[in-house]
């Protein structure tokens, strides 16, 4: 499977590469940084250099790499999680505008499936935007991903745990591998599912 997966630099989307990767899926990593390519490529990707925001230049990223599979695993949140209240804007952008973008170039496109990140939980300020996000891609007859609060390595909660819903970052990449042909709807990744 062609896989074009904005936010191969997050948090998942870095460990969703060498999984793609190692099953034989021929992956384009998008990233807004041009430093990262590197590590994309490492990882067993083709970077592909692009703002989401930027619509005629993500088209044409996406319609250049022609993907059975885009995957949003994008956001635009800070380094430290005591900043997060001064992103809310920007993160919130992500889930409208730049799934409006995404689902735009995916269709033209004629990529026949789309996943996309979501959240679990309901952080102040952003409920209508992630109301917004999930309406969009199950119109559009994609697969949302609901993950838990990720822990781990490179989360915001790398030695303690969050409260629930929560599950592994590591945990959560492998549990999406799982969902590539899942049909449209909404999906739940956190361990209270596992018991």
């Amino acid at each position: 499977m062609r896989v074009f997966l904005a936010g191969a630099t997050g948090v998942i989307g870095i460990r969703l590469l060498p999984l793609l990767a190692s099953c034989g899926h021929e992956v384009a990593g998008m990233t807004r940084s041009h430093d990262k390519t590197t590590q994309i490529v490492a990882l067993g990707a083709t970077p592909v250099v692009c703002d989401v925001f930027d619509a005629a230049a993500l088209l044409d990223a996406v319609r250049a790499f022609s993907p059975d599979l885009v995957m949003h695993q994008l956001t635009d949140l800070p380094d430290k999680r005591d900043e997060i209240a001064g992103y809310v804007e920007r993160n919130n952008r992500i889930r409208t505008e730049g799934t409006r973008n995404l689902l735009t170039a995916a269709a033209a496109c004629g990529a026949g499936r789309f996943l996309a990140q979501s959240i679990a939980w309901a952080p102040p300020g952003s409920g209508d935007a992630v109301a917004d996000h999930e309406r969009l891609v199950l119109d559009a007859g994609g697969v949302v991903v609901r993950y838990g609060q990720l822990y781990g390595p490179g989360t915001y909660y790398r030695d303690d745990l969050p409260p629930p819903p929560r599950i592994h970052v590591d945990a959560a990449a492998r549990r999406t591998m799982g969902l590539l042909d899942a049909p449209s709807g909404i999906v739940v990744l956190c361990e209270e599912d596992d018991g």
